[in-house]
């Protein structure tokens, strides 16, 4: 009986011991979920042409959640990355493989489509805003004025239409755009500077090296180690580069608040409009001419304003409308939508600040009209 005893005690510890590695390697990958992992491995093998192991990504991709059009994104971005002939090939076998599912009466989510791009705004406007954002600063290159051309398709194609549409989120886009140029030899600057995107939209440094894992353990060792040794570099020039910074007040133009997003006459005077890693926090100093306002919004992780000069209002949607002064500090909650501006018979300035989410601070619903300005609806 004793020996018996000692035989399950140590079968159970094999057991425990074996679970208890299974669980660590899990861990070493939590830094994407499966649906991110999906991208990784999907736009990996449709840039390298690997079709049999791509068919197998895009119905595991599937499985983790990801939408029949959310994978359509991946594979029309790849064009951009690993040309047409590797994304078409990689749209004819996602077509396959949704036939056999649906063979087999498995049926797949289709998804959110993108919205419409403002029709007030030329595709090369949005994409030079976009690619502004994604990379920190207005895009400099020997390229931009030795090829023009090439710059006006980057802006206003790849950023503007491609990345414009919103049924995919520019860190699942930048998951998609790393992968793929980790598995194509010669392009380690672009490699490079999108790991440094990534990191912009939101990123964390354990979300990327989960990125290379997903590509040693799925793709290739060689793949992985190139994609490691650029990232250690990447996050090697970013801590070097944290230093305490000073801007001076006016050193930055003054920018208009856009028709899209404001009525009346706004000025937004930045602040620090793009966060410092690892913070996400940005701001701004915002002045509103007499009546002038937001429209309808919200932010994903709230915003704090502090009000330095004149009287305003603010309303949340379905409550009063409630004035506000200098010296006040309003704390808007997250996702709370609302809008703010101006009293009818003074100006007002406040300094906004918010943090970001997925390379987001607001989600704009819809202008604010006169009744509702006035109190009239």
């Amino acid at each position: 009986m004793k020996k018996v005893a000692v035989l399950l005690a140590s079968i159970l510890a094999a057991l425990f011991s074996c679970i208890t590695f299974s669980e660590a390697q899990t861990m070493t990958n939590k830094g994407l979920n499966a649906r991110q992992e999906s991208i990784v491995t999907i736009a990996a093998f449709t840039a390298n042409g690997d079709l049999q192991k791509l068919k197998t990504a895009l119905s595991e991709g599937l499985d983790a959640g990801l939408t029949i059009n959310e994978i359509k994104e991946v594979l029309v971005q790849m064009y951009a990355y690993a040309g047409f002939p590797r994304s078409l090939n990689g749209i004819n076998t996602f077509i396959n493989v949704l036939e056999e599912r649906g063979e087999k009466g498995i049926k797949d989510l289709p998804g959110k489509e993108p919205s419409s791009l403002p029709a007030n705004r030329s595709s090369i406007e949005r994409g030079a805003e976009i690619q502004t954002r994604l990379i920190g600063a207005p895009a400099t290159g020997a390229y931009i004025t030795f090829t023009p051309a090439i710059d006006e398709f980057l802006k206003g194609h790849l950023f503007g239409d491609i990345f414009g549409r919103d049924n995919l989120d520019f860190q699942s886009r930048e998951l998609a755009t790393i992968a793929a140029l980790a598995n194509i030899e010669g392009v380690n600057p672009q490699l490079q500077a999108h790991f440094n995107v990534g990191l912009n939209t939101g990123l964390t440094e354990t979300q990327l090296r989960g990125l290379t894992s997903a590509l040693e353990s799925k793709v290739g060792r060689k793949q992985a180690d190139n994609a490691n040794e650029i990232l250690a570099q990447v996050l090697s020039s970013r801590q070097a580069l944290q230093r305490i910074s000073i801007t001076r007040s006016g050193s930055q133009p003054s920018i208009q608040g856009s028709p899209e997003n404001f009525t009346g006459s706004v000025r937004i005077d930045p602040l620090f409009l793009k966060a410092h890693e690892p913070s996400r926090t940005t701001g701004g100093r915002v002045t509103f001419e007499p009546g002038a306002r937001t429209a309808w919004h919200s932010h994903p992780l709230g915003q704090t304003l502090i009000v330095t000069a004149g009287t305003g209002l603010i309303q949340q949607r379905g409550g009063p409308i409630e004035e506000i002064r200098q010296g006040d500090v309003i704390w808007i909650p997250p996702n709370q939508v609302h809008w703010h501006g101006a009293a009818p018979g003074s100006s007002m300035t406040h300094i906004a600040i918010q943090e970001g989410q997925e390379g987001k601070t607001a989600d704009w619903k819809g202008q604010v009209s006169d009744e509702q300005y006035n109190g009239k609806q």
